[in-house]
């Protein structure tokens, strides 16, 4: 090495050696506990699992994903603390409680910035957000019966038609199949609800096989929605790319607040709206409101308001303040900082879930 070369790496050691420091520093933004909260609703038992990040400044963060007893807390733990409350766009889709971690980091970035996470994303594009799941809101969800066999034929459609005609005139509608029917009787289905006009035939047929989609899609111009179990945002775009999906339907348990925003901006080049999927707890519907308003191409949320009162009740002790009642088909936008909303850790004690 000659000494001009020497003398350069000189130069450079000192003009990068305080930005390097500056960035081992510990920051005020570094996570510096992590907490996991798993409860279980008393009637339904469903069970979701819900996070706690706290940085070296003390503000809190909340998030939720899916109860998984294999998830490894320890992991997630080793390789997350010390780490800036910001990274949320280097969480490896492999994570443990990946969902979680990601809305825990938005409400962090959010109380940080005294906005709501819908601020903080750009939004708001919308002043409401629509929705449906119960009774308050006018969106029915018909679930398809579960076939006894293999080409039900006429009597299955008859079926579903007199389930439709149930729903109150003044409802829309959204037929469920949970990618339990063939394409062929899929197909059928889909031309017999032509006239019904439904908001979209979800999960008609398993999704992991193209050709079967094309028969369905080509055979009938009922939107067809997808998402169920969908983990890899590739299957989405295979959908996309070959026009077979009409609502685009990213589990937020699974992907959080940046992986559906990131999904929503693939199908957004195709005219495609998004209706994410939701089956846990009001963190979950917490997250689901920002994602919603800071997306272009949203349609509808489901928010998945159990039956039963006492479970209702918990989730009301969970979260305040009540942010899962509708108005008019439609849920309000927080204004509070973060997520919007207050954690109860004494009744999450109270539902822990084994």
């Amino acid at each position: 090495m000659n000494h001009i070369t020497m003398r350069k790496r000189a130069r450079l050691r000192i003009h990068f050696a305080p930005q390097a420091a500056a960035a081992a520093a510990p920051s005020a933004m570094d996570i510096a506990d992590i907490r996991h909260f798993p409860v279980r609703e008393p009637v339904s038992g469903n069970r979701y699992s819900l996070l706690r990040i706290t940085t070296r400044a003390g503000v809190i963060g909340w998030g939720e994903c899916g109860f998984d007893p294999q998830a490894d807390f320890k992991a997630l733990q080793s390789a997350w603390m010390g780490k800036p409350a910001n990274s949320y766009a280097t969480i490896p889709p492999a994570t443990p409680f990946r969902a979680a971690l990601d809305m825990a980091m938005f409400d962090v970035l959010g109380k940080a910035a005294n906005a709501p996470v819908y601020r903080v994303l750009g939004g708001p594009t919308r002043a409401k957000i629509r929705a449906y799941g119960s009774q308050d809101f006018p969106v029915a969800v018909i679930e398809a019966p579960p076939p006894a066999f293999r080409n039900q034929g006429k009597a299955y459609e008859n079926r579903i038609v007199e389930l439709v005609n149930a729903v109150p005139e003044d409802h829309d509608f959204v037929v469920a199949a949970n990618g339990r029917l063939t394409p062929g009787d899929a197909a059928s289905v889909a031309r017999t609800l032509e006239t019904k006009h439904p908001l979209w035939f979800d999960e008609p047929c398993s999704h992991s096989n193209l050709e079967a989609v094309r028969k369905v899609s080509g055979e009938s111009v009922v939107p067809l929605g997808f998402g169920e179990g969908i983990d890899d945002p590739g299957v989405f775009q295979a959908l996309l790319r070959e026009g077979l999906i009409d609502i685009v339907r990213p589990d937020i348990a699974i992907f959080g607040i940046n992986g559906a925003r990131r999904i929503a901006a693939l199908a957004e080049p195709y005219y495609v709206a998004v209706a994410p999927r939701h089956s846990g707890g009001p963190v979950g519907t917490a997250a689901a409101i920002h994602i919603a308003a800071s997306i272009p191409n949203f349609f509808i949320q489901h928010v998945p308001v159990p039956a039963a009162e006492r479970d209702r009740a918990m989730r009301r002790e969970i979260v305040s303040p009540s942010i899962e009642t509708g108005s008019a088909g439609f849920l309000n936008l927080p204004r509070a900082a973060g997520l919007g909303i207050t954690v109860n850790e004494a009744a999450l004690e109270k539902y822990h879930a084994s």
